[in-house]
């Protein structure tokens, strides 16, 4: 009994030695980050090349997605508002919640699918091949070569496709209105005007500059701390994603809190 008792504390030990390394080694990395962020070379093609690979490359699932995610709300918002002859306000409560929450998670959650796992994915190659071991003795910075454009590009290209997610949303859910619940136009912009506020598409727009930084920060970690061959490539790539979503939903949680009270 008490063998089992010590081991079962060693494994907990371990495990809390181990997040308290990794802590401190992510720590680093975004003091490098910060450090090589505002120093030459700032490789500007390099940067435009992943605007292009976030941006761009996630543009197509990203319509998709605001499209039915709008229409879904709105089907779902229209039938209940309809118990209460309210159909008019389905836009605005539909734009409200997509403004404060859905568009920046759903973006977060999305380029963190596509383009998060292609990050760790391709450093954390790099890492078991000795690629960025090489780099290092040719002088030149991995941090500054491959993680710093891949977190400006993220961090600046998310509230441009949390804004196009927002705007497509509505256009669902107004096609929802239109043809299922005979919602007319005036009335829908109208409500819109009145519930959705420029403040909370602000509120959203931070949100997701934060998850943009936190889910390449994440990635470019993970794969940079790859181990193990291809077998590390693959879990370093499955811990990126598990955890930028969870990170974005617990750092969700803080932004609304903070800005509620704010």
């Amino acid at each position: 009994m008490m063998e089992v008792a010590l081991s079962g504390l060693e494994s907990l030990g371990g495990l809390v030695r181990g997040q308290i390394i990794g802590l401190g080694r992510f720590t680093l990395l975004i003091r490098e980050l910060f450090f090589w962020m505002v120093r030459r070379p700032f490789r500007i093609q390099l940067i435009f090349k992943q605007f292009e690979f976030v941006g761009n490359k996630s543009l197509s699932i990203v319509t998709l997605s605001s499209l039915f995610t709008g229409a879904v709300l709105g089907l779902q918002i229209g039938k209940i508002f309809g118990i209460f002859k309210a159909e008019g306000l389905m836009g605005a409560a539909t734009g409200k919640a997509l403004a404060l929450e859905l568009a920046p998670v759903m973006c977060g959650f999305i380029v963190t699918g596509r383009a998060g796992a292609a990050m760790a994915a391709e450093i954390a190659t790099m890492r078991v091949n000795e690629q960025l071991d090489a780099m290092e003795a040719m002088g030149v910075s991995p941090v500054s070569y491959l993680i710093v454009p891949r977190v400006i590009a993220s961090t600046l290209m998310m509230p441009l496709l949390s804004a196009i997610f927002l705007s497509l949303g509505l256009v669902g859910c107004y096609i929802i209105g239109l043809v299922m619940f005979r919602v007319d136009t005036s009335v829908f912009v109208a409500q819109l005007q009145w519930l959705v506020w420029v403040s909370d598409i602000q509120k959203g727009m931070t949100k997701a500059l934060v998850f943009g930084f936190i889910l390449s920060t994440i990635a470019c970690y993970k794969g940079f701390h790859a181990r193990g061959g291809a077998k590390g490539v693959g879990e370093a790539t499955t811990q990126a994603v598990v955890a930028s979503l969870l990170t974005i939903l617990i750092v969700d949680f803080f932004i609304s809190l903070v800005q509620m009270k704010g």
